[in-house]
């Protein structure tokens, strides 16, 4: 059996974070985003071949994860001539698929029983296997409307007040039965969302919903890539490296100088340095070789590799890429942003 991962997103969302690091491999951590998705399908005996659909920036991502041998799972790359849709970069991906195959979409990460769905999907003999998540506010997605047997019967697109009959929305993964991808144009844009899945309903085919009430976001927004980083190191989400950090402090080999306040939970990457009287944390995370200068304050931020954040400056709420300076005396307050490579001056507030 193969996946094809979606991962050929431009992350406009997410810019200028994303301007030279494409989205699929931005950090959680240490760790590209993919490899969370990666460690979910290695799971799962019988997947034999991970598909990368890509198109914005895909040698990064093919120099990022290479054959997948040292992952422990083949990795192949499909990708797109031009931008394809989700219904198009899933033809253009399952050229060798012969076999049911599992789709997921690039942009989520989600606790999930793979194989319970797979095995669903199968009892069910179904043509097409939809999992969806249960959300507190109904009315800022577009909702999948299913049956008593959890045949899926109507997609709702934002509906008003009036209009909710359900909480469960898309969260990516699906489970396709390969001669249903003949409807698909080749080499054109097409949605999944909006054309094959209302096919499969238009033709009655046996199309099934797996609800996951499991740990589910969408890291597309800046809110939600620093909400992630949050929700592992409170445990919401279980992933290495804060499964067993003492006070929730994770350092990889940082050098702290005197007076150094550290509150937890935080990540401190290798090479690390915090000169005398900083105060890192709660929720800070500082990529390798970052250094923070004297009295400087970092907390419920994330900090890209090589940056240096000068003394007696304050990052609250930012998103810092990687090689940046921040000068002395400056304020990153909440929702700021920096690309690569950027230098604030010196007593700055952003």
């Amino acid at each position: 059996m193969k996946a094809i991962l979606l991962a050929g997103g431009k992350g406009t969302r997410l810019r200028p974070l994303t301007l030279n690091t494409p989205k699929p491999i931005v950090p959680i951590f240490n760790r590209p985003f993919l490899m969370y998705q990666l460690d979910q399908l290695r799971r799962v005996p019988e997947i034999t071949e991970v598909i990368l659909s890509l198109n914005y920036q895909p040698r990064r991502i093919e120099e990022t994860f290479g054959d997948g041998e040292a992952l422990g799972i083949k990795i192949s790359y499909a990708v797109e001539p031009q931008p394809l849709g989700t219904g198009g970069a899933i033809k253009f991906s399952a050229q060798t698929v012969q076999d049911s195959v599992i789709v997921l979409n690039g942009d989520v990460l989600q606790q999930i029983d793979l194989q319970a769905v797979i095995a669903r999907h199968r009892e069910r003999k179904a043509k097409a296997t939809i999992v969806l998540t249960p959300v507190d506010n109904p009315s800022a997605y577009g909702l999948v409307e299913t049956d008593a047997e959890g045949n899926v019967r109507r997609f709702l697109e934002k509906p008003k007040a009036d209009e909710i009959t359900c909480n469960t929305i898309n969260a990516g993964i699906y489970v396709l039965e390969p001669e249903t991808l003949d409807r698909i144009p080749a080499n054109e844009n097409y949605s999944i969302e909006r054309q094959y899945f209302p096919s499969l309903v238009a033709n009655g085919e046996t199309f099934v919903a797996y609800v996951n009430d499991g740990y589910w976001i969408d890291i597309g927004t800046p809110e939600k890539y620093r909400q992630v980083h949050r929700d592992i190191m409170d445990g919401r989400y279980q992933a290495a490296p804060f499964l067993d950090a003492p006070g929730g402090v994770v350092d990889l080999g940082a050098r702290l100088e005197d007076d150094v306040q550290i509150e937890g939970p935080c990540f401190l990457d290798e090479g690390v340095v915090v000169r005398r009287g900083a105060r890192l944390g709660p929720y800070a995370v500082l990529g390798r070789q970052c250094q923070v200068d004297d009295q400087a304050q970092v907390r419920d931020s994330v900090v890209w590799a090589n940056t240096v954040v000068g003394a007696e400056s304050s990052l609250d709420g930012a998103l810092v890429g990687r090689n940046c300076h921040v000068g002395r005396n400056t304020v990153l307050s909440e929702g700021r942003m920096l690309g690569d490579r950027s230098t604030v001056t010196d007593f700055s507030k952003l």
